[in-house]
């Protein structure tokens, strides 16, 4: 939910004194660090889902299916929905250290969040933009994607209702597939780009789409064989 370069590091700990500044930059670094390892865990399943899994479910028969899903499917969603889980916490306490607390001060709105005279900094909207997309990611995951693939591979749907949970878990899949182009570009644009230009941020937002869609029509193309 968080860039991994969001602030420049001497917020995070030039030293004014004492070990609160050390241990202000050491669970910057560890947040961050969890936050980026639990964000490649869980876009990179969700790409999985998306541009492996459902064209190789289109060529399985049922058999095929009964064989592969029960091992596969657990073990990728435990990762896929604790992948989300960690980035969304990770990333709000990011957001909190960074942009609702002064070191050496305590609690407060900081000059990221709210440039002195000028309003929300272009850096905030950017992160408050990919942020927004993150946590409707999250909930889909959790609310959406995980309740019906219970019901699925638990087999606690009726026959009548297995076709409407798997399209409610598809559709809910494709949208955070789409959502995850825009909202990567939120998350590394504060410290990479940092103009919020409504020109630039229509065509990232565009552009970011089309490649995700163009992914989505040649996965079943790509890779076929060796």
């Amino acid at each position: 939910m968080m860039g991994c370069g969001d602030v420049p590091w001497p917020h995070a700990g030039e030293p004014k004194g004492g070990m609160e500044m050390n241990w202000y930059g050491i669970i910057d670094l560890i947040m961050r660090w969890m936050h980026v390892i639990a964000g490649i865990t869980w876009i990179g399943h969700l790409y999985f889902f998306n541009f492996v899994n459902v064209p190789l479910q289109a060529a399985l028969d049922d058999a095929g299916k009964k064989a592969v899903n029960p091992k596969l499917m657990p073990r990728a969603l435990w990762w896929f929905r604790w992948g989300a889980m960690i980035t969304l916490l990770a990333g709000l306490w990011l957001f909190v250290q960074i942009y609702l607390y002064r070191p050496g001060e305590g609690f407060g709105i900081s000059d990221f969040l709210v440039e002195p005279g000028a309003g929300m900094s272009d850096r905030a909207m950017w992160i408050l933009f990919g942020m927004l997309l993150g946590a409707i990611m999250w909930f889909n995951v959790w609310f959406i994607i995980w309740p019906a693939q219970q019901k699925i591979l638990g087999g606690k749907a009726s026959a009548e209702e297995l076709p409407a949970i798997r399209r409610r878990a598809f559709l809910a899949s494709r949208t955070n597939t789409y959502l995850s182009g825009p909202m990567l570009f939120g998350m590394l644009a504060p410290s990479h780009y940092g103009a919020m230009e409504w020109n630039t941020f229509l065509f990232v937002v565009v552009l970011a789409l089309l490649a995700i869609h163009h992914s989505i029509r040649t996965s079943g193309k790509v890779g076929t064989s060796i």
